[in-house]
């Protein structure tokens, strides 16, 4: 039997024991019939099932040890709630097995329903729980977006790309150019204001859902600069947004978040420029992480996305005359032409 399914089996079995109990204490009455379907899976090894019986619904995170630890969800979903922010409940837990028992914020993802008539809305709701988010104070043991994490993400590009995807290995004058890039993306990113950071607070990680958004996959957050979550919400892999727009939802986060005191650059045009430097960074990064999945993991359909992420960094080149750099490599190994 393959591995999964064994896994599902000891998932439903771990579900028979907290079901009862969960029902009881809420005064909910007997079990109803039900039925378990997939609900999503992830780039990661998590998966998640719907658990749904007489409209009452669940959702089940199954996220297999080793490769992944829930005590971060559990943890910083604890933290999120205390600001309002709408993360899921957790109802059970069983941090050895990596099952967690939590409830449904709903079917739809932004990336779902999100179209031209209904983001500025959407977004000023996203922007308003980044806001929240952003207010937290920094006490929670969380990582810092330090020097190491950076380089460590930022290697992804050459690792996986660059060498595993393109099968190019840089030479001498492109890996030195290449360290000069990276030294400049991360003193940007850590030059800036420092904040709690979701690392991937983007249209298909929010759930439309009351109050809105509901926020999910947030275990990775760190302590880390203030532009990281903005810039990542109107450049994902799946949607692309004109740069006029873009500005002026940037605009809106930057004036909202000054008045709430959050400590965003004074100046406008000093906090784009660290959005776009930012965003250079998570590209690259990402960039080198749908290599790694594709290559290492067997699922080739996120490269189909790096070219969204080329286009973000051509833009950013294009108004960056400080990236001259990395416009060159870029160009000497081919890239961004796809």
């Amino acid at each position: 039997m393959p591995d999964q399914d064994v896994r599902l089996q000891h998932l439903k079995d771990w579900l028979d024991e907290q079901l009862p109990k969960l029902f009881l204490a809420q005064g909910w009455g007997a079990i109803p019939p039900a039925t378990l379907t997939a609900a999503s899976s992830d780039a990661s090894f998590r998966r998640y099932f719907r658990w749904e019986g007489e409209g009452r619904t669940f959702i089940v995170m199954d996220a297999p040890p080793p490769q992944e630890n829930c005590k971060p969800f559990v943890d910083i979903a604890h933290l999120l709630s205390k600001s309002g922010i709408n993360v899921p409940k957790i109802y059970a837990e069983d941090l050895n097995q990596g099952f967690l028992l939590l409830n449904d914020l709903g079917r739809k993802t932004y990336l779902d329903v999100i179209d031209v008539q209904n983001a500025d809305q959407l977004f000023a709701d996203a922007i308003d729980a980044l806001l929240a988010f952003q207010q937290l104070p920094m006490e929670a043991p969380l990582p810092s977006y330090d020097v190491a994490l950076l380089r460590r993400e930022l290697e992804l590009f050459p690792e996986w790309y660059v060498k595993r995807h393109l099968g190019i290995e840089f030479d001498a004058t492109q890996q030195a150019s290449w360290q000069r890039v990276s030294e400049l993306l991360i003193d940007s990113a850590l030059a800036q204001p420092k904040v709690l950071v979701h690392r991937d607070y983007m249209p298909r990680n929010l759930m439309l859902s009351e109050p809105n958004p509901g926020v999910l996959d947030f275990q990775d957050a760190v302590y880390g600069p203030v532009t990281y979550d903005i810039t990542c919400l109107f450049k994902d892999a799946f949607l692309s947004w004109p740069q006029e727009r873009v500005a002026r939802w940037l605009k809106l986060y930057w004036d909202k978040a000054g008045a709430v005191g959050i400590p965003v650059q004074d100046d406008f045009d000093e906090f784009c420029r660290a959005s776009d430097l930012m965003g250079v960074q998570r590209h690259l990064k990402v960039i080198g992480i749908f290599a790694r999945i594709c290559h290492r993991d067997g699922k080739p359909r996120y490269v189909a996305d790096v070219p969204r992420f080329f286009s973000y960094i051509e833009a950013v080149l294009a108004r960056r005359p400080e990236l001259v750099e990395l416009s060159n490599l870029l160009t000497s190994l081919g890239q961004p032409k796809q």
